[in-house]
C-alpha cells in the first residue's frame, strides 16, 4: 500500500504541471550542456547525452524528488586535463569509476557529513552559485552579442517571466518566454545568437559504449584521482542542493539514497559515451519555480532533452540565446538569498564571516568544494573558540590545600587554558584538589593535559586528588590516562 501511494505521489500527481516544468528545464539544459562540454574539451553530444542519462536515471533511483541532476560545470572543469592528456575514452572510464566511488560513499554513510555544514555555509553556497549563474550569462551580453536587439529580447523575456504569472499560472512563465521570443526571433530574422551556434546538436540516440582503454593498473592510476575528485565535488554539490530544495519545498529527502542514486546514474552514464554530473541548483530552481515537485518532472526533463536535440534539433537550434539568458537571470535572482543582506546586521559576526568567506572563495576559485570546505573549516574554528570561552577555572586555598573548580567542555581547543590556570611551584601547598563536577573531558588532548598537570604537581611533591569525574570522562581517562586509572579509585563509577 505504501509503495503504491509513493508511486502515485511521485509519478501521477499533477502530471500536466510536472510535464511543463520538465520541458522548461530541458530547454534550459541544452546550451548549458553544450557549454560544459566545451569546458571539458569534448564534443557537445558528450554533455547532452550525460544530461539526458543522469536526469532520467536519478529520477528513478535518487532520493530528492523534483531536483534536477545533469552534466555540470563543477565536474567539467575537473576533467579538462584528463581529456587533453589522455583522450575522451579515459573520461568515460573515469565517469564509471566516479559512480563506483559515490556508491561506496553511500555505503560508508558519508551523507552524514552534511550535519557539519552550518546554515551560514549553505547561505554562502546559494549566494555564490547565484552569482556564478549570472556571471555565466555575461558572454551572451558582451562582445559581439552586445547589441540592442539582444538586450531588448532579454528585457522582454524578464518582463514575460515576471508578468505572465499575473495573468495565469497554468503554464510556466519561463516556457512562455522561450516560445514567444523564439517565434519573434524566427519570424523577423533577428540578428541574435542562437542555440545552434553554441555547438552542433546530435542527430542520433546514444548507444552502449565500452570505454576503449587498457584494463591495467596504469589506467586505474590515471583515472582514479580524477574520479575521486569528480565524486567528491558531485556529492558535495548534490547534497547541498538537496538541502536547499528541501527548504524551498518544505519537505525532507533521503540523502543516503541520493548519494547512491548519483553513483548509479554516473556509473551507467559512462557506458553511453558521456561525462559525469551531479545536481544543478539553477535547473532545480527552474523546476521548483515552474511547479515541478516530483520525480516525473525530472524524468521528463531528461526524456524531452533527448527528443528536442534528436527529433526537433532543427527547430531547437533556432531558439535565441537571449531567451535562455533571461531565464537564467531569473534563476540567478530567485536563487540569491536577498534576506542575507539584512541578516548581516542581526546575525553574530562569526556567522556573517563564514557566509561571506564561502561566497568569496567560490566566486574567486570557481570551485564549489574549496568554498564550502573553507566555510566548514571557519565554522569549526569559530565553534571551538566559542566553546573554549565557556571553560572556567576558579581556585581557593584552605590551609595547605589548593582547590581548583573546573567547569565547561575540556577538549583540544581549551586545554591550554586549563594548564595556564594552574599554579605550579606554589610554596606552602602540599595537597591539590581538582574538582571537575562541572566539567566534561572529550578527547585524548584533554586526558593528556590532565596527565601533564597531575604528574607535574606530583613531581613537586604534592598529593593530587581528582573528584567529580562523570562516567563518560572517567571512561575516557581510564582508557587513555597515565596518571591513574579512575575506576580503581572512584568505586561508585563503573563501565
Amino acid at each position: 500500500m505504501a509503495l503504491h501511494s509513493n508511486f502515485r505521489r511521485d509519478w501521477l500527481s499533477n502530471p500536466r504541471v510536472e510535464f511543463l516544468s520538465g520541458l522548461v528545464v530541458a530547454l534550459a539544459l541544452i546550451p548549458e550542456a553544450i557549454g560544459f562540454s566545451i569546458i571539458a574539451g569534448v564534443d557537445p553530444r558528450v554533455g547532452l547525452y550525460a544530461s539526458f542519462s543522469i536526469a532520467v536515471i536519478i529520477s528513478l533511483v535518487g532520493g530528492r524528488p523534483g531536483m534536477i541532476s545533469a552534466a555540470t560545470a563543477s565536474v567539467a572543469v575537473l576533467v579538462g586535463p584528463l581529456v587533453r592528456d589522455h583522450g575522451v575514452e579515459y573520461l568515460f572510464a573515469a565517469t564509471i569509476m566516479m559512480g563506483v566511488f559515490q556508491w561506496l560513499a553511500g555505503l560508508l554513510r558519508l551523507d552524514l557529513l552534511m550535519r557539519f555544514v552550518s546554515r551560514s555555509v549553505i547561505t554562502g553556497f546559494v549566494n555564490a552559485l547565484a552569482i556564478l549563474i549570472f556571471m555565466a550569462q555575461l558572454p551572451q551580453l558582451t562582445g559581439e552579442a552586445a547589441t540592442p536587439v539582444t538586450y531588448a529580447l532579454v528585457a522582454a523575456g524578464l518582463a514575460i517571466i515576471y508578468g505572465f504569472p499575473r495573468i495565469t499560472t497554468a503554464v510556466p512563465a519561463p516556457l512562455v518566454a522561450i516560445i514567444l521570443l523564439a517565434i519573434v526571433s524566427i519570424a523577423f530574422h533577428l540578428p541574435v545568437f542562437t542555440v545552434g551556434q553554441m555547438g552542433e546538436l546530435p542527430d542520433a540516440l546514444p548507444v552502449f559504449h565500452l570505454p576503449q582503454v587498457p584494463l591495467t593498473l596504469d589506467t586505474l592510476r590515471i583515472i582514479a584521482p580524477y574520479s575521486a575528485a569528480m565524486a567528491a565535488v558531485g556529492l558535495l554539490e548534490s547534497l547541498l542542493t538537496a538541502a536547499i530544495v528541501d527548504d524551498m519545498t518544505e519537505t525532507r529527502s533521503d540523502k543516503r539514497r541520493e548519494v547512491w542514486g548519483q553513483g548509479i546514474a554516473n556509473f551507467c552514464t559512462g557506458f553511453i559515451g558521456a561525462m559525469g554530473g551531479c545536481a544543478m541548483i539553477g535547473q532545480s530552481v527552474i523546476n521548483i519555480s515552474s511547479g515541478g515537485r516530483r520525480r516525473l518532472s525530472t524524468f521528463v526533463s531528461g526524456v524531452m532533452l533527448l527528443i528536442l536535440i534528436v527529433v526537433l534539433g532543427r527547430w531547437v537550434a533556432q531558439i535565441p540565446m537571449p531567451a535562455l539568458v533571461a531565464v537564467m537571470i531569473f534563476v540567478s535572482i530567485s536563487t540569491f538569498r536577498w534576506r542575507s543582506f539584512l541578516e548581516i546586521r542581526h546575525h553574530p559576526l562569526p556567522s556573517t564571516v563564514v557566509m561571506l568567506a564561502t561566497v568569496i572563495m567560490v566566486v574567486v576559485t570557481k570551485d564549489l568544494s574549496i568554498g564550502v570546505l573553507t566555510g566548514v573549516l571557519l565554522s569549526g574554528i569559530f565553534f571551538a573558540w566559542k566553546v573554549r570561552q565557556l571553560v572556567t577555572v576558579s581556585m581557593s586555598r584552605e590551609g595547605s590545600t589548593r582547590r581548583y573548580v573546573i567547569g565547561g567542555q575540556i577538549f583540544f581547543g581549551a586545554v591550554d587554558m586549563l594548564y595556564e590556570a594552574m599554579e605550579f611551584n606554589e610554596e606552602g601547598i602540599d595537597r591539590v584538589v581538582l574538582d571537575v563536577h562541572e566539567a566534561h573531558f572529550w578527547d585524548i588532548s584533554a586526558t593528556g593535559m590532565l596527565d601533564k598537570i597531575v604528574l607535574r604537581l606530583r613531581k613537586e611533591g604534592k598529593a593530587v586528588e581528582i573528584i567529580g569525574l562523570n562516567a563518560a570522562s572517567a571512561t575516557l581517562i581510564d582508557k587513555y590516562g597515565e596518571h591513574q586509572k579512575p575506576f580503581q579509585s572512584l568505586g561508585t563509577v563503573g563501565h
